[in-house]
């Protein structure tokens, strides 16, 4: 059985009746719910008595440090069986970190910590280090991202990395770790036991100077499959260095992010071969990098290879324009395992658009997700676009937010999801101003058919 309840007020009244569901819950989430300290002691009992409770997820409720003493009761007894704890941004310190400890070092049924989004520090990391190379330690995810960490949490990491070869995931983004200390990590992952399969580094104050380290993980880790080092300024230079060993045999990557890595077209080529060649590679983002036009033809290009087998392109806000879409139409009526595109927020136009949808429309295409927010677009490509939702089944999710298409634009839209053969199940329409009649019109459609969700 499983509980999952969100952004809920807990009077006492409703907490004593989830208190009994609890007593035969697999699962608990409770996000966003004002828990304090003193729904953890209840909390703990429930750990306690309940040996089925494997997740528990208790992120974004002010529990702080007193609210986790009391968790951690419950997680030491012997009859607990808890895999998986959640508790980001739950106004955690330091302290909070040795009674963490006690558990990681007790605990063997524990594989999962996430504390991200807590003022835990150098210091308390430090400590909770120690509890992972404890012999009893099985973690394989740790999640420690706005944990107001610095490069001296390097060496801790790198012994506990040592000692712990379950470890699979490890997240240490939105920390100001700098290049030495990224560099030093990397050296430790490459000479550690674990078979690392995620590493995120998102914001982690990387420029290319750490890159060639990062490339050796790649080449030396067969195992990592997920790379994340958004919001980077690792430029071209890095880029090219990273393709090194993402581009070695041995490297099985699946998914890369890259967005906001100062990236300009000049990566593209680079980029290109990974994607023509790297069969393993489904999914990449590009987010918020200067690529242009030419930049996209050349990844295009590469889609079209029968080596790419990439099944999502994030390309938002790249600086694409309507000359680019020819080449986007082409590969998607090429490409058969592309399913998400995100391209929005970049100057496609009406014109754009309809050039798009002749490749969406192709039998090839197999696109489920289409991303096309703030793209300039009108009333104008709508017609297109209502035929391609119509006509192609497989498309299940599109939005079309912050761009100004009015009433008539919008009852177009709503004419193709009227029809039986359109399976578009979600329609994003954020930020866009239409007439109550419309605004009428959408209710009576989602009443009509309850399975499309209209998100506005």
């Amino acid at each position: 059985m499983e509980l999952d309840i969100q952004c809920e007020e807990m009077s006492p009244s409703r907490w004593a009746e989830l208190l009994t569901t609890m007593k035969s819950c697999k699962t608990i989430r409770l996000d966003d719910c004002n828990l304090s300290s003193s729904n953890c002691e209840d909390l703990s009992s429930i750990i306690n008595t309940n040996p089925s409770l494997t997740e528990l997820k208790l992120n974004n409720n002010e529990l702080g440090d007193a609210g986790v003493e009391y968790l951690c009761k419950g997680l030491l007894t012997p009859s607990c069986s808890l895999q998986k704890l959640w508790l980001q941004n739950c106004n955690l310190t330091s302290a909070s970190c040795e009674t963490l400890r006690s558990v990681l070092s007790a605990q063997p049924s524990l594989t999962e910590l996430h504390v991200g989004d807590n003022r835990l520090g150098t210091a308390g990391v430090k400590v909770l280090c120690q509890g992972m190379m404890n012999p009893s330690c099985k973690l394989q995810k740790l999640q420690l991202e706005y944990c107001e960490l610095t490069a001296d949490i390097v060496e801790a990491l790198n012994a506990a990395l040592q000692s712990k070869p379950t470890l699979k995931e490890l997240s240490l983004s939105n920390n100001t770790l700098g290049d030495t200390a990224v560099k030093q990590l990397c050296r430790g992952l490459v000479e550690a036991s674990c078979n690392l399969e995620l590493l995120h580094l998102e914001n982690c104050g990387i420029t290319s100077d750490s890159c060639m380290e990062i490339s050796a993980v790649l080449r030396n880790k067969s195992s990592l499959m997920d790379l994340s080092v958004g919001d980077n300024k690792i430029g071209d230079s890095g880029l090219a260095l990273l393709c090194q060993g993402l581009m070695h045999p041995s490297c099985k990557i699946q998914k890369l992010w890259l967005w906001d890595c100062d990236l300009t077209s000049a990566s593209c080529k680079d980029l290109s071969r990974l994607i023509s060649t790297k069969e393993t590679l489904t999914e990449i983002s590009l987010i918020d990098n200067n690529l242009r036009d030419s930049g996209m033809e050349m990844l295009c290009q590469a889609l079209k290879d029968p080596k790419s087998k990439l099944q999502e392109l994030w390309v938002r806000e790249c600086g694409l324009t309507t000359a680019c879409c020819k080449a986007v139409s082409s590969a998607l009526s090429t490409n058969k395992h592309l399913k998400v595109l995100h391209i929005g927020e970049n100057k496609l136009g009406d014109a754009g658009v309809e050039l798009l949808c002749e490749g969406l429309m192709h039998p090839n295409c197999n696109i489920q997700s289409l991303w096309l927010g703030n793209c300039d677009l009108t009333a104008g490509c709508c017609a297109t676009l209502a035929t391609a939702m119509a006509t192609k089944q497989c498309l299940t999710e599109l939005d079309l937010s912050y761009n100004p298409l009015e009433d008539e634009g919008i009852r177009k839209i709503c004419e193709a999801l009227r029809k039986p053969s359109c399976n578009v199940q979600q329609l994003i329409l954020y930020d866009i101003l239409w007439s109550s009649e419309v605004d009428d019109e959408l209710r009576a459609l989602e009443e009509s058919k309850p399975e499309v969700k209209i998100i506005s």
